[in-house]
């Protein structure tokens, strides 16, 4: 593959802090050799500057025409766009670098705006990259457009550069030129990378075939190259980045700026919302908003957090499941029901927990957890297609290092949790149903079961442990044990067991459905021993919910219920091992400003690099933050 990218072209790729010549915090290299405190106070000493020049520092009124990705396509609209040095204005006759001539295209007047990523000054002329909006799509669209140059016998370019270039020629806006790019000894130049800038010109394209916006005065436009914003923060060095997770993760602001990757990211995760709205809308599912306070715990077992209504004098807990709301939704005749909505679950940390994450919760009548098996299969199969042009995606590496392919073409397997427990945990079938063998495996694991867990608790505690690291490829897990499920429907073949499956892909649990239990009798017996398990001590457990029962005595018809962890999802989606890559502000330690390191910083340090603090699993639909419901 050829690329026509010239050197002098990537170095204007380059941040100031990266070039030994480029133009930014006073004079050459001088970024390298200013602490923190001092390129601060220069770039306020800027800003003064802009305001006493009339420039103003924060100025808001500049309206850009289109952003860069939009700018960029008018250039892979037309064949004759490709050259260089096309187009040029009507009536100009010359490229401004050669003197050489473009074809002669009309070229609509564009104002652009973004982020200055990048500067680097050639005499009297200057190039400035910037980042919009747009930088989310450009990658796609230089792509392309490089299959367009292979059609037309022309090189192809860097199609992974996520900014867009601002060409400015001295002769064109002399003193403003100056004031931006120039240093005269005492007065260093005015813009800086990571400067918010308004720009207005006409598109073409350099010599080396780069697409820019040349530009312009006059024709009733605003200035040639206006700062909006002026940044008084350095950003990190491109090269070197934004290393330290921890601080990635605190000022995401910053490493969505520096990394192409971490903005594609979710920019990703919000289509993949986007589809799963749009997959349910068109089965006739009606997405609803059911509260986030709860005046008592239910729809899962879990811990939560609590706070205080102060005017009704009485305590709430925030979501920690939807569930019970959404079903009640069914009771009153909305058959099929959505929602994708936050939940928070007072647990730890680890690289697929986080305290406050979000899930999908969907409910069908007349249906059973086998329907939503087929249903779950089809919406992972089109995210796959719809995220990647195919229903095999990559996941983390296999133990030879190698990428790990997994296909999400259905079907997917399925294996109930005694096969499981005889296949990887090494018992024979009636091995499975005795308590002592189940206790003495769990301890040959470092794992103490309590002295009152049931044997439904004991088969599941060593299937997670045995079972969960072979589910690489998607694995319905199924036939739980009754006593793990207590809103589950009771197997008619076989009451020990619930109608429930848990999916499971690249060793975690991505979803839990099951058909959902609507005898009130047995839905109040099984609330009365969470409520007994409570007094003996138990910390995660539900509450009774009479106006629950209440509502099932109204009559839910036979119904199927899901839970898909969304981030999760993302993570399996986008090749992502840790939820805090895929949470925009993940839940971290207060910061202590003013502090060097400390506690705070490690344990939060930790947690970011996987090491578990404190996870806990919960009995719900799958989250973020606990296991699915």
């Amino acid at each position: 593959m050829s690329n026509a990218t010239s050197a002098p072209e990537l170095a204007r790729q380059r941040p100031e802090s990266a070039q030994p010549g480029a133009q930014g915090d006073g004079a050459s290299g001088a970024s390298s050799r200013l602490d923190h405190n001092e390129l601060m106070r220069l770039r306020e000493a800027k800003r003064a500057q802009l305001a006493a020049r009339g420039l103003g520092s924060y100025p808001n009124d500049f309206e850009p025409t289109h952003s860069t990705a939009e700018a960029y396509a008018l250039f892979i609209a037309q064949r004759a766009w490709l050259e260089p040095f096309s187009p040029l204005a009507p009536g100009e006759e010359a490229a401004p670098e050669t003197g050489k001539g473009g074809p002669q295209l009309e070229a609509p007047w564009l104002r652009l705006a973004g982020r200055v990523r990048a500067i680097n000054v050639k005499g009297k002329v200057a190039f400035v990259r910037i980042q919009d909006r747009g930088a989310i799509d450009l990658p796609t669209l230089r792509r392309r457009e490089n299959a367009l140059r292979v059609e037309a016998g022309l090189p192809e370019r860097d199609a992974e550069t996520a900014t867009f270039q601002l060409f400015f020629s001295r002769a064109e806006d002399e003193e403003r030129f100056d004031l931006l790019f120039k240093s005269d000894g005492e007065q260093p130049p005015l813009l800086d990378v990571g400067d918010i800038v308004g720009a207005g010109g006409l598109p073409f394209r350099t010599q080396t075939g780069e697409p820019s916006l040349r530009l312009r005065t006059g024709m009733g436009q605003a200035p040639t190259l206006q700062i909006l914003t002026k940044s008084i923060r350095p950003l990190p060095d491109k090269w070197l980045g934004l290393q330290d997770k921890e601080l990635r993760h605190r000022q995401r602001y910053v490493d969505l700026i520096v990394h192409d990757e971490v903005r594609a990211r979710f920019a990703a995760r919000a289509r993949i919302v986007s589809a799963i709205r749009r997959f349910f809308e068109a089965r006739g599912y009606l997405e609803v908003e059911t509260p986030m306070m709860h005046g008592l715990i239910g729809g899962a077992a879990a811990r939560p957090f609590e706070t205080w209504h102060n005017a009704l004098g009485v305590p709430l807990y925030l979501r920690i499941a939807p569930e019970l709301h959404l079903k009640r939704l069914v009771v009153g005749g909305l058959e099929r029901v959505f929602e994708i909505n936050r939940n928070f679950r007072n647990e730890g940390l680890s690289q697929r927990h986080n305290p406050e994450f979000t899930m999908l919760e969907f409910y069908e009548a007349f249906a059973t957890y086998q329907h939503l098996m087929t249903l779950v299969e089809t919406l992972l199969e089109e995210l796959s297609v719809s995220l990647h042009g195919s229903s095999t995606l990559h996941f983390g590496v296999d133990a030879a290092g190698e990428k790990r392919a997994i296909s999400l073409a259905a079907p997917f397997a399925r294996v109930s949790v005694w096969e499981g427990l005889q296949r990887w945990g090494g018992l024979s079938a009636a091995e499975v149903h005795d308590a002592a063998i189940l206790r003495a495996k769990l301890r040959g694991l470092d794992l103490e079961p309590a002295a009152d867990a049931p044997i439904g608790k004991l088969q599941m505690d060593l299937f997670e442990a045995v079972a969960e690291p072979h589910l690489i490829q998607p694995t319905f897990v199924t036939a739980f044990p009754i006593e793990v499920s207590p809103l589950s429907r009771r197997n008619d073949a076989d009451p020990r067991l619930a109608d429930r499956f848990e999916l499971y892909i690249g060793g975690f649990e991505v979803a839990n459905a099951f058909s959902e239990l609507n005898d009130p009798d047995d839905q109040y017996q099984r609330f009365d021993e969470q409520v007994q398990q409570k007094a003996q001590g138990a910390a995660e457990t539900m509450d009774m919910d009479l106006d629950y029962i209440r509502a099932l005595q109204v009559g839910l018809p036979p119904t199927a219920g899901c839970g898909v962890g969304i981030d999760r999802l993302v993570m399996l989606l986008t090749n992502t091992e840790s939820i805090r890559e895929v949470i925009l502000f993940p839940l971290m330690r207060p910061e202590q400003f003013g502090a060097a390191g400390g506690d705070d910083a490690s344990a939060d340090a930790q947690a970011s690099d996987g090491q578990e603090a404190g996870a806990g699993a919960a009995t719900g639909r799958v989250g973020g933050g606990a296991e699915p419901r």
